[in-house]
């Protein structure tokens, strides 16, 4: 390759020794921390900081290198290069690491040594991808961990509170990259955070949070329904408000994008067959919706309070909960069937064609077609004193516990049936749940989910509406 740097004059990694002088070492960048700053010791009322980095010349070796120094000096160095680029560092010290306590924050690596930068006596220089070989190039696509260990989202879903507080490895499809969201703690630190949805074969959404502007600026690089990652030691967590599992990324994760092995392969090609061109991914989320922790739950609104609330969020994407005490105002389960009941596909949860009865995203590509369920699917009126709620969607096994019957005894109910449990709703109020999220294409520009609909207990209710809500 011209003008290619030759890797021949500089050290491989696999042959490091502790107190090597005049080293002189390339290698391509595969995890990276955030800048931290620390109170200095040495200097009472100053502040070290420092960051680190992972980089990797060969498929079996990889080091993790630190950095501290002066607050412009490690901002200025972290800036300079980023996940996926090549570095060459001269005169870094070679030290032993101790693993137990390495390397419970920092990524595992195959190497008994680390890395340390000195601000007077080390350099990092970044490499154009034309200066450097291929070869170290495509290492970037390579997983730190085998292949093949990892869980699949399904089984993570299904070893549920087992897997709590563990770190794993997990191989997954981008489904959706979330804005980052920045945001100032009590103590007046800045930080960010964006969730990102994954997929794969054995479950449709599963959410990954990262914390660190490195990770964050990561994602933002990879392509939704076309993007594979393969997430080595993340953590793995029960989300007690959402009440399932999710994904974290912490300092001991690298992220693969891309991977280039035969697992991913078959993923992407999976994610190829069945990339979905017209069906509105935030429709069919809201159908597989998380399953929520009502308990969690605990402020409570007027109508009015509600709106003001959403005006007050205008611009943010994040879901505000809350519960309301209120009338159904609006409930046609006496009209039209279509309105009430729809078919919906068993393996996405999209409405299918109600022509052909087929879900046109699954069985795009498939000979045999995917079976459809019939499932509750209406949009109902919410009123208390301050104002009304209008278009409101109550759906699936929620519209089958608030009307305590299943969609099949609705069906076969007469006309004066539903009118009568129509009427049930219609004169009583009812404590219900709710979930707000912005939406461009729903009515008023929020798309509103009820979570649950009981009817409401009268002293919790009548104590509720003497001004007990929350703003």
């Amino acid at each position: 390759m011209a003008n290619s740097v030759a890797l021949k004059t500089f050290t491989a990694l696999s042959d490091l020794q502790p107190n090597m002088a005049n080293l002189k070492i390339i290698g391509i960048v595969i995890g990276k921390t955030d800048v931290k700053g620390f109170p200095d010791r040495k200097n009472i009322g100053s502040e070290r900081y420092t960051f680190n980095f992972t980089i990797r010349d060969s498929p079996t070796h990889f080091v993790n290198v630190a950095s501290w120094g002066k607050e412009d000096y490690i901002k200025s160095l972290s800036d300079s290069f980023r996940v996926g680029e090549c570095v060459i560092i001269e005169n870094p010290l070679v030290q032993r690491k101790e693993i137990e306590r390495e390397e419970k924050f920092n990524p595992a690596t195959p190497i008994n040594y680390k890395l340390l930068l000195s601000e007077n006596h080390s350099v990092v220089k970044v490499c154009s991808s034309y200066e450097v070989d291929t070869k170290l190039l495509a290492l970037i696509h390579l997983p730190v961990k085998e292949s093949h260990d990892y869980y699949s989202l399904g089984d993570i879903v299904a070893n549920g509170h087992s897997l709590d507080g563990r770190i794993i490895n997990v191989l997954a499809a981008v489904r959706s990259v979330g804005e980052p969201k920045h945001f100032t703690t009590s103590d007046r630190r800045k930080g960010q955070r964006c969730e990102i949805k994954l997929y794969d074969e054995t479950e449709p959404s599963f959410a990954m949070t990262c914390w660190d502007n490195e990770s964050i600026l990561l994602a933002q690089s990879w392509v939704p329904r076309e993007t594979v990652i393969f997430a080595s030691d993340v953590k793995i967590t029960f989300d007690k408000f959402r009440n399932c599992m999710i994904a974290t990324v912490i300092s001991k994760t690298i992220i693969t994008s891309n991977p280039d092995t035969p697992e991913a392969n078959i993923l992407l090609n999976f994610i190829r067959e069945n990339k979905e061109t017209n069906v509105l991914t935030n429709e069919i989320d809201s159908y597989l919706k998380e399953s929520i922790n009502l308990s969690a739950i605990v402020d409570v609104y007027t109508v009015e309070q509600l709106k003001a609330k959403t005006l007050k969020n205008e611009g943010k994407a994040d879901p505000v909960y809350g519960i309301v005490y209120a009338f159904i105002s609006t409930l046609n389960i006496d009209d039209e069937i279509t309105k009430v009941v729809r078919n919906r596909c068993s393996n996405c949860g999209y409405i299918v064609n109600e022509v052909s009865n087929t879900c046109v995203t699954c069985n795009k590509n498939y000979s045999g077609f995917k079976p459809t369920f019939l499932s509750f699917d209406m949009l109902v009126d919410l009123t208390d004193h301050t104002g009304t709620l209008h278009s409101c969607s109550l759906t699936g096994s929620i519209a089958e516990d608030t009307l305590g019957c299943t969609v099949n005894e609705f069906l076969a109910m007469t006309g004066e049936q539903k009118t009568a449990l129509k009427w049930q709703f219609l004169l009583e109020r009812s404590k219900i749940y709710l979930k707000f999220v912005l939406s461009h294409r729903a009515r008023g520009g929020l798309r509103i989910s009820i979570l649950s609909c009981k009817l409401a207990d009268p002293t919790e209710a009548s104590r509720s509406l003497s001004g007990q809500g929350h703003m």
